[in-house]
């Protein structure tokens, strides 16, 4: 039952969406196994503790160590096809997919052990009590946090004054071909996003997260460039008095309603998130007390 349970649990987080990753078939069937894996080694251990072998039970450590090997394939993977990419993803977009497959096995033995541990201690109704708060557990951690969070999204004009570019009142580049400018006015899209706090303004700076954006979008709706075209990529910029974040994208769908979701719904990195209002408080409360 724990085995089943935690199948169950990474089956639920094992999800291709509009990115395409894990890659179906040959990705999923990698991140299957493991989760059969994981699944069975949490199951395995409570038997294993309460027959005091604690031999089996180091192989849980194990486990550990082959899971953050996923992380490290995961990242390799995606850094190595990351090159290829029209609006790549950069580096901590990457380090964040690397990071969410590494846990999500690691909820998948917790689910696992919980439910084998219910049905030792009580029985069969034991473990199925468990394993619905660890389903309920699993899907609340796939909801994480968004772009629609931390900051307010709202549709700008695109406007060239000669070869400057803006987006709304935030500078976004100097564009030196008429033939560019061309394209950029029909094509292009505009959005600025202002932050709701402080922290957030720290963490719409991050070029990580910027850089998250842009590849949601372009990937959502398409981009307007091929390889060679500098002038043509999506950008970010900061208007550096008001914290707000100008977008500048060429999407091939150009859909406002689709495009205002994409930029919304575009997860936060935890590289990306900084809070320094709560450290600076602390900090001041610390020195207050001595």
């Amino acid at each position: 039952m724990g085995t089943a349970f935690g199948m169950t649990a990474r089956l639920l987080m094992l999800r291709s969406d509009y990115r395409q990753y894990p890659a179906y078939p040959h990705g999923r069937i990698i991140h299957i196994a493991l989760g059969l894996i994981a699944s069975a080694l949490g199951a395995v251990s409570v038997p294993a503790l309460y027959d005091k072998d604690y031999a089996a039970f180091t192989f849980l450590a194990l486990a550990a160590q082959q899971f953050r090997e996923v992380r490290n394939m995961e990242r390799n993977t995606l850094n190595a096809i990351d090159h290829y990419e029209l609006v790549p993803r950069g580096a901590a977009y990457i380090e964040g997919i690397a990071v969410v497959f590494e846990g999500r096995n690691y909820l998948s033995i917790f689910a696992a052990f919980l439910v084998s541990l219910s049905v030792m201690m009580f029985s069969w109704w034991g473990g199925l009590i468990a394993g619905a708060l660890t389903i309920l557990v699993v899907l609340r951690f796939m909801r994480g946090t968004t772009i629609a969070h931390i900051a307010t999204v709202e549709r700008a004009e695109v406007r060239l004054d000669g070869p400057n570019l803006y987006v709304g009142d935030v500078y976004i580049m100097n564009v030196g071909l008429d033939e560019n400018r061309d394209i950029i006015r029909e094509e292009g899209m505009g959005f600025i996003l202002t932050p709701k706090n402080d922290d957030a303004r720290v963490t719409l700076a991050n070029l990580g997260q910027r850089q998250a954006i842009l590849h949601d979008v372009s990937t959502r709706l398409g981009v307007y460039r091929d390889d060679g075209d500098p002038a043509l990529l999506p950008i970010g910029k900061l208007g550096l008095r008001s914290g707000k974040l100008g977008l500048l994208v060429l999407p091939r769908e150009k859909d406002t309603d689709k495009a205002y979701k994409a930029v919304s719904g575009v997860p936060l990195l935890e590289a990306a998130v900084r809070m320094p209002t709560e450290a600076n408080r602390k900090s001041t409360e610390g020195n207050a007390h001595g």
